[in-house]
């Protein structure tokens, strides 16, 4: 009979949950933190078996437990949370005026510069032929002022020849991260926060570590070129995004981006 007079909003509130639960596991996918996930799923599960049976000594054990345990899920999941709040704001609210355009409620703003992916790849690719270390960060919705003010202050159009002056070793601006939003490079020689997340191999640098860095604390995608093997990384909410080939790359970039 509870079956039968199951309500339109409990299966929304199961719908909500099984989507919560999805995007947490997302988050923590491929770290240390899903193992610890998965536990916390499954003691959650037996605790409310539990109630279901009314075995209420067990029950009132594990319901302390969890209790207790938010406390310490804050801390350990401190990263994870910081992204998943990111995620929801940057999703809702950061592209509210395009999703109103397309609407066609804003008819005389003229459209937004699109950043030139294709000259930006170009250039990392020639100076991944010449091991020349890069770092690039691109805005998305979160404001970056506060790297862009640790950096020197540019305004120039996104070109292939000016990201690979900028980044040759010779130019007293190569050191640092080039910072562009929209199809501008505002910035150059800035300094970004450095990720603790310990499993990135070692083989990766300061440079990429800095890449992982931004992205945890902003929505912004990060490319480097590394110094020591040439080879271009993809950098999206804290983690390294495989690609096969350079079309695919843009592609996913250009996705990310609109």
């Amino acid at each position: 009979m509870d079956l039968i007079n199951l309500r339109i909003l409990d299966v929304l509130d199961i719908v909500f949950v099984a989507f919560l639960l999805y995007y947490i596991y997302k988050l923590v996918k491929g770290t240390a933190a899903i193992n610890i996930f998965i536990g916390i799923v499954i003691i959650y599960l037996v605790w409310k078996l539990t109630q279901f049976l009314d075995m209420e000594m067990l029950s009132s054990v594990l319901g302390e437990f969890i209790g207790v345990g938010m406390f310490a899920l804050i801390v350990v999941f401190q990263q994870e949370i910081r992204k998943f709040l990111l995620m929801i704001g940057s999703t809702n609210f950061g592209r509210r005026r395009k999703f109103l355009r397309q609407l066609k409620f804003i008819r005389d703003t003229p459209e937004e510069s699109i950043t030139n992916i294709r000259a930006i790849i170009t250039a990392c690719q020639e100076m991944g032929k010449t091991r020349t270390g890069a770092l690039i960060v691109i805005k998305r919705n979160t404001s970056l002022d506060f790297v862009k003010t640790s950096g020197d202050s540019m305004n120039i159009l996104v070109n292939t020849p000016i990201i690979e002056s900028i980044f040759y070793k010779n130019s007293p601006l190569h050191d640092g991260a080039m910072i562009i939003e929209d199809n501008y490079i505002v910035a150059t020689r800035a300094i970004l926060p450095v990720t603790n997340d310990n499993n990135i191999p070692l083989r990766f640098g300061l440079r990429h570590r800095a890449a992982v860095g931004i992205s945890e604390k902003t929505d912004a995608i990060a490319l480097v070129v590394s110094e020591e093997t040439g080879k271009l990384s993809y950098i999206k909410n804290g983690e390294f995004i495989i690609y096969k080939t350079e079309e695919e790359l843009i592609e996913q970039i250009t996705k990310d981006l609109t």
